[in-house]
């Protein structure tokens, strides 16, 4: 998370190489993180609440920072961000009125995630003189990106509902 405005930056100031390289050092110090508290038995539930807060923090950071430097459309850079709101959404409503208190990943979320991350890469990648399919990657990541969110958005509506007529159930 801490990595995620340097990375911006440098995006926003097309030094694209850096970008890379910074990402990449962000996220094997995500996956060492994970590993170590894992195998060390010292995984927290504050850690498994920040973490992906923080890799969403970096991932929707890196896509307006990719957006402000128009190497990609402004209406992607909204169904990333509008897809994290959405979620984030359906989880404040739980946590606030109801007694839902779980809201795992999908796998369609986890494959949103890869083809977000794989599709900012590159388009970092072609920027900095690597060719790279940037198109199929950006149509892979809107596909991916847009059935994730119709994904969350079903199965948060099925949980609240199942959770409402439980609620009724039990008081009634």
């Amino acid at each position: 998370m801490l990595l995620a405005p340097w990375i911006a930056l440098d995006i926003i100031q097309s030094h694209w190489g850096r970008a890379i390289i910074v990402l990449f050092a962000a996220g094997f110090t995500d996956v060492m993180d994970g590993f170590l508290a894992r195998h060390f038995g010292d995984a927290t539930r504050m850690g498994a609440y920040f973490d992906p807060i923080a890799d969403k923090i970096l991932l929707v950071s890196i896509y307006i920072a990719l957006g402000v430097s128009r190497a990609i459309p402004l209406w992607m850079v909204l169904l990333v961000f509008g897809r994290d709101l959405l979620i984030l959404g359906m989880a404040a409503y739980g946590l606030a009125f109801t007694t839902v208190r779980k809201f795992p990943p999908s796998v369609w979320g986890k494959i949103s995630t890869f083809f977000q991350i794989a599709a900012a890469l590159v388009v970092m990648g072609d920027r900095d003189g690597i060719p790279a399919p940037v198109g199929l990657s950006l149509v892979l990541m809107v596909a991916a990106t847009a059935w994730s969110g119709v994904h969350y958005a079903w199965t948060g509506i099925r949980v609240l509902r199942k959770w409402r007529i439980d609620a009724r159930a039990t008081a009634g």
